[in-house]
Order: structure tokens, then sequence, then C-alpha cells
């Protein structure tokens, strides 16, 4: 199979229909669109290391969630983030793809495996027109921000967990991996008690009880990773005989 012929399955699978307008993603970075793909790297960003571990373990294909390129390059030098990976990529002839906000708001993508982890049962879509990446649902039973707090921790491995508690049980809940702050009025429209995202900011975090809901930061990486699992087991249902392995991405230390 070629690495062309991989692209364009994922791209009919996460459809360009769910994304943002402002979003870039897609096929990054290809240098040998016809080369054969036996190795598929999965991460959640394209780092550096990310690249040199492709390179140095004969990798085809990087699969991503964040892209790899989302503003503009001004220009392409090795000194340059995006561009000096781009090049690392191009003498390799590792071709990088990443899907973005498209598998945010994917049936089976970021929030819905973020839901899966937490045991969020029957999630539905939220967000504004056009946006409807967030995840509503429910628990099985009613928690303590506590106790949530407690089975994130446990689940995605987040090392430091901020809540803001309005003094309901979290029972009727919404999630967004990833950067959530402007999803939180748009969860509280769609009923949710409690809403779990990575990052949701200072200023909202303050005003959680005055707005009626229990908020939770529970870190941008570790709520999006699970969607590697995600786009492994969809890339072998394509590609059975490819082999795949996650890469964790994330970097962050608490010290």
């Amino acid at each position: 199979m070629k690495v062309f012929d991989l692209y364009k399955y994922l791209d009919s699978a996460i459809p360009t229909s769910l994304s943002c307008t402002w979003d870039n993603d897609g096929l990054m970075c290809c240098s040998n669109p016809e080369k054969e793909v036996k190795k598929v790297l999965i991460t959640l960003d394209i780092t550096e290391k990310a690249v040199d571990y492709a390179a140095e373990n004969g990798f085809d294909v990087i699969l991503s969630h964040h892209p790899l390129i989302f503003k503009k390059l001004g220009s392409i030098e090795p000194g340059i983030g995006s561009a000096k990976k781009a090049i690392k990529l191009i003498k390799n002839e590792i071709t990088a793809i990443s899907f973005h906000t498209r598998l945010d708001a994917l049936t089976g993508g970021v929030n819905d495996a973020l839901c899966k982890k937490l045991s969020i049962r029957n999630p539905q879509p939220f967000g504004p027109d056009g946006e409807q990446m967030g995840r509503i649902g429910n628990f099985d039973a009613p928690m303590t921000v506590e106790e949530v707090c407690a089975r994130i921790k446990t689940e995605l491995g987040s090392p430091v967990i901020l809540a803001s508690a309005c003094g309901k049980p979290a029972h009727r809940v919404a999630v967004l991996g990833g950067d959530g702050k402007d999803f939180t009025h748009e969860a509280i429209k769609a009923g949710a008690d409690t809403y779990i995202s990575g990052r949701i900011g200072y200023n909202m975090m303050m005003e959680a009880a005055e707005l009626g809901i229990n908020l939770i930061e529970a870190g941008h990486f570790f709520t999006e990773d699970p969607v590697c699992e995600a786009l492994a087991r969809l890339t072998k249902t394509f590609l059975p005989s490819a082999a795949t392995e996650i890469f964790h991405s994330n970097e962050i230390k608490v010290l």
C-alpha cells in the first residue's frame, strides 16, 4: 500500500466537512507519495524527538492530531521549528499526516475516546453551529468532584488537575479535549453540571460557582492523547500488514 493510498483512506474516514474553517491539517509533508507503507508512527504532536525516532527506526509515515504546520511558514531553513522538522522528514522520506479539529468532531475521535476513558455514557455532540466538537453524556451515578478528579488521574495519568466546584454533584458531564475554554458556555447551554477540558483558564475557573457548573482542567495533552489508540485502530483497519506504534510526545514535567 502506498503513502497516498493511506492518506486518501484517512481523509475519507476523517472528512474535511468536520473541520473548523480556521484549521489547517491533512497531508503536511510528503516527498514520496508512491512509497510503500510498512511502518506508521502515531503521536499527538510531531515533535523533533518524534521525527528523530521515526527516522532512526525506519517509519514511513507519522500520523498526528496536532498539525505539523498550522500557520504559514515564512521560510524553510534548519533553524526554524516546523521547517526544521519538515526538512528532516523530507530527507528521510517520511510523510507527515495530521487530523486536527475534524478528529475532535469525528464519531470515535478525540472526545469520544475521552468519554470512553472516563466512562461517560451515551455521549452526544455539543458546541456552536459548525463546531460540534464537544461531547456530553452521563456518569452511571452522581459523583463528587473529588471522585471525578481521582478517576481522571487514574484513567488519563494527569499529574495535575485543577477543579473549581459549584456545589453540585457531577452527573451530566461535558468534555472537550485540549483547550476548551471557549466551549464553557456551550456546555452550560447543553445542560452539563460538570465540564472537563484540558485547559479552561483562570478567569473562567474563578466563575464556576457563579455559572453553576463544576469546571475541571485535566491537561491539554492528557485529555487528547487517548485518540492515538483510535488512530492506530483506524490505520490497522485499512492497512493490517503495517506495523503501528504510538509515540507519547508529552515532555511537560511537574517539578
